[in-house]
Parts: structure tokens; C-alpha cells; sequence
């Protein structure tokens, strides 16, 4: 709310020293705000323009006009435009504040559960900021001009703390339902889907239909005939038990590099330990309980493969034909048969 500091600025100077120096000390507060954006961001701060100029226009009219009515009504209608704004990203599909918001945090990203409660954050705020706005109005005729100055000024950040407040309250009470996060947890690495990391978060945070975006690796070995070995899961697995799956795959360690991961769970799932492969693919897969950023390995160095983990039920390779024609019948997971589809040519030519 930066464009918000010029009105504040008037509404304290103005009730020590008069109107004349408020509107004064609120226009140079206003253009230092915009010279001290422009110099750091190299950018013009249209909100500030925008309120600094109402403020300029509805001061000089209430000056000239000795009526102070005019510049009363200015916070209403700054709020009005900012109510306008909520209105439209929280009811249309059009996401205005979600746009502005990215300007500021150009690495962050929401995904499909963060966008509905941005969403309602955003109808509670407008319907909240209208009732303020009406009130602004109201004591702006029929109000004392303190009243009025509480109003158009501290009790908005009142309510914009007592929105967030809640916000904050009810999420940490939604968390506090879910199943607590051991203090020795792997936590992973939640990245956008170029694989920039922008956080990180507990394994099991991951894993509970958050789709907070995290990398994972997946290698596919071949033989001198071009079969693809597959390991099936174990049936004590939660996930996908008792099918069969890509040879090795795994998660990232937060502050773990994408080759030392492939090789550690190389090591723990097949037993490989010498090998050199090469990236084929990198896709987005997303499932009930998680969303993963896919790097897809494939690999010709098959000799030191010997199974030693219980993480493995047992490995076997299989021919193309015999993988096209399990296809669909529950034998594979269903990672693995969308990823064998996307990788079939790159690993068969």
C-alpha cells in the first residue's frame, strides 16, 4: 500500500498544522516516493502518481473552494478504485492483483489450492474495503472531521490487519489438523517449472495434495538388445504397490544437486554405481497426492545393476513388445506408462 503514504502523511500534518502544509508535506512525500522507485526499479509507480495527483486536485479545490468536502471524498474514491481491483480479480478470471503481485515476486508461483485461497482472500478484503469505503463517505458529510479522520485513515489499516489476521489464524488452524512434521524430516526443494527453486518444504508436506511443485529423478537402463529394465514395488509401498516402474526414481534433497541424487538413488534402489547417462526429457507429472518436476535420465550402463534394497521387490528387463502390450492393464504405474510414451522414441531409435 505505498500509494496509500502521501493521504496518511496529510491527514497527520494536516490536524497539527492546517490543511495548506498537509497537502504540501503529502506532494513531497509522494514525489519522493515515485523518484526513489524510478531510481531503484527504473519505473514509474502509477498508484502513487495516481493518488499523489487526486490529492494535488481534490486539495487545491477544497482550498480554492474554502470547503473541505471535496478532499473528504478522496480516500473514498482512491478505495473505490482499490475495491474495483478486487472486485474484478476475485470474481473474473482476469487475477489483476495476482499480475501486480508477480511484478514484486517475479519467482514466485502458485498452484491450484493457493490460487482458490488467494481468491478468497480477495472477495473477503473487497466486501471488508467496502463497507469501509461507504463509511468514509458517510463521515465524510455527516461526521466530525476527526471521526472522519480516524476512519479514512487508521481504522483501514485496522481492518487490513484484522483480514490478514484471520487469514493467518485460520490457515495455522487448518495445519495444525494435518499430521505434525518430524524435527529430523528430509525436506525437499519446491521449484517453478523452468526448475528455479523458490523454497522448500518437508517430505511430508509434499506428499499431501498440497501439489507444491518438487524435482525428482527417474533413469531408464537399457541392455545391447534396447530392453528396459523395470523394478517392481514392494506391496507395503502407500503408493502404487505391487506394480511395475521406471528402474530408479527418487527425490531431490533440499541443497542436493540434481547428479548426486541421480547417482545416490541409483546406488540405493538397482545397486548401480559406475554408470554415465544423459537428460531426455523434463516434464511436469502430478498425481492425487503430489506434483513433481520430472528429470528423465537414460542410461546403456546396465552390468552393475544387483538389487540389495527392500525398497525393490525384485528387477527384470522387458522387450518393447511385451511393455506395449501390458500397457493399460494395471501391471505398470501409471507414471511410468505416461513417461514411456513420451521417452519410447528417444529410447528406442
Amino acid at each position: 500500500m505505498p500509494g496509500f503514504i502521501p493521504l496518511f502523511v496529510f491527514i497527520a500534518i494536516d490536524e497539527i498544522w492546517g490543511t495548506r502544509a498537509g497537502l504540501v508535506a503529502a506532494l513531497a512525500i509522494g514525489v519522493a516516493e515515485m523518484i526513489w522507485i524510478w531510481f531503484k526499479e527504473k519505473r514509474f509507480d502509477r498508484f502513487v502518481l495516481f493518488d499523489t495527483g487526486l490529492l494535488l486536485v481534490l486539495g487545491s479545490v477544497s482550498i480554492l473552494l474554502d470547503n473541505d468536502i471535496f478532499f473528504k471524498l478522496k480516500p473514498g474514491l482512491v478505495e473505490l478504485i482499490l475495491c474495483a481491483i478486487l472486485a474484478v480479480s476475485a470474481f473474473s478470471k482476469l487475477n489483476v492483483v495476482g499480475l501486480m503481485t508477480q511484478r514484486y515476486m517475479k519467482d514466485m508461483e502458485l498452484n491450484e489450492q493457493q490460487l482458490a485461497q488467494f481468491r478468497r482472500t480477495m472477495k473477503l478484503m473487497f466486501f471488508v474495503f467496502l463497507f469501509h469505503t461507504l463509511l468514509v463517505f458517510y463521515s465524510a458529510f455527516y461526521l466530525s472531521n476527526e471521526a472522519w479522520a480516524f476512519i479514512s485513515g487508521g481504522l483501514f489499516y485496522i481492518l487490513f490487519a484484522l483480514v490478514f489476521g484471520y487469514e493467518f489464524i485460520k490457515q495455522k488452524l487448518k495445519l495444525r489438523k494435518k499430521l505434525p512434521i518430524p524435527n529430523d524430516e528430509e525436506w525437499l526443494p519446491l521449484v517453478n517449472e523452468q526448475g528455479g527453486i523458490i523454497g522448500k518444504a518437508p517430505r511430508s508436506l509434499c506428499h499431501r495434495g498440497e501439489k507444491l511443485l518438487h524435482p525428482v529423478v527417474h533413469l531408464h537402463v537399457l541392455n545391447n538388445q534396447k530392453h528396459i529394465y523395470l523394478q517392481k514395488r514392494p506391496l507395503n509401498k502407500l503408493v502404487q504397490p505391487g506394480k511395475w516402474d521406471t528402474a530408479v526414481g527418487g527425490h531431490i534433497s533440499a541443497g542436493e544437486t540434481l547428479e548426486t541424487a541421480l547417482k545416490r538413488e541409483a546406488w540405493e534402489e538397482i545397486g548401480l554405481k559406475e554408470f554415465s547417462a544423459r537428460l531426455v526429457k523434463t516434464y511436469r507429472w502430478e498425481s492425487e497426492l503430489e506434483a513433481e518436476l520430472v528429470y528423465a535420465f537414460v542410461s546403456h550402463d546396465f552390468k552393475g545393476i544387483h538389487l540389495h534394497s527392500e525398497e525393490v521387490e525384485e528387477g527384470r528387463f522387458w522387450t518393447p513388445r511385451q511393455i506395449e502390450s501390458s500397457i493399460g492393464k494395471g501391471i505398470f504405474t501409471p507414471n511410468f506408462e505416461h513417461e514411456y510414451q513420451l521417452l519410447k522414441k528417444e529410447i528406442f531409435l
